[in-house]
């Protein structure tokens, strides 16, 4: 079984890590283990449970991306977050390193329309039959030569909604080959990273903000 990434955030309602790049947040066809039950193993070890052990998934990540994910340890606490999450009662930003230079920050709006049969999105400028309205707004944390720090906020949750976006404007995500980047990263990994998640605990009430540091990838283009 794959080993454990590192817990960001737990407590008796909720549990987060931070994900690496080929962390399956549910199982596939591959037939690798999924986190959820790397979670559930860990806690049924760490509280001694006899039973099963409850585990819900709130959100998902792409395999090939990085950083925040959240899950629940209890009913309630999934029942709640899930609301959460579809009424955008959550704050969640995203770094991006994409290629190309991008000076200022913006606001991109498409429609996007997905093709299951190859899972990918394609981003249209003007509304499309089965398109659905797609937002996001970035700044710029660092340009350099070759490449460009982005920091994203989005405004609707589609499918690979950041990659298919900053690929239309000409800024594919690095190693992001499916949209358009040049050459694939060693780990099979894209530059796209969960870098924060805030939001009111589900019983508390209390504001969390939950940070994952960032990959190595990143680590050249924040000094």
């Amino acid at each position: 079984m794959a080993s454990l990434p590192e817990i960001i955030f737990e407590d008796n309602h909720l549990i987060a890590i931070n994900k690496r790049a080929g962390d399956l947040v549910q199982g596939d066809k591959t037939g690798d283990t999924p986190l959820p039950d790397l979670l559930k193993s860990y806690l049924k070890e760490k509280f001694n449970k006899p039973g099963a052990v409850f585990l819900g998934v709130i959100h998902r990540l792409d395999r090939p991306t990085t950083g925040v994910v959240l899950f629940a340890r209890t009913s309630k606490g999934l029942e709640r977050m899930n609301a959460a999450f579809k009424n955008r009662e959550t704050q969640k930003a995203y770094w991006a390193l994409v290629e190309g230079q991008i000076t200022e920050g913006g606001q991109l709006l498409h429609y996007l329309k997905k093709n299951p049969k190859n899972n990918k999105s394609i981003a249209f400028k003007r509304e499309e039959l089965g398109s659905k309205e797609a937002k996001l707004t970035y700044r710029v944390l660092n340009c350099g030569e070759r490449y460009t720090l982005l920091e994203v906020d989005l405004h609707t949750g589609r499918h690979h909604q950041i990659r298919s976006q900053l690929a239309a404007i000409g800024h594919p995500i690095k190693g992001d080959v499916k949209y358009g980047a040049r050459r694939a990263e060693r780990d099979k990994s894209i530059c796209l990273h969960a870098r924060s998640l805030a939001f009111n605990h589900p019983t508390t009430k209390a504001s969390i903000h939950i940070e994952a540091s960032v990959p190595v990838t990143f680590e050249a283009f924040l000094k």
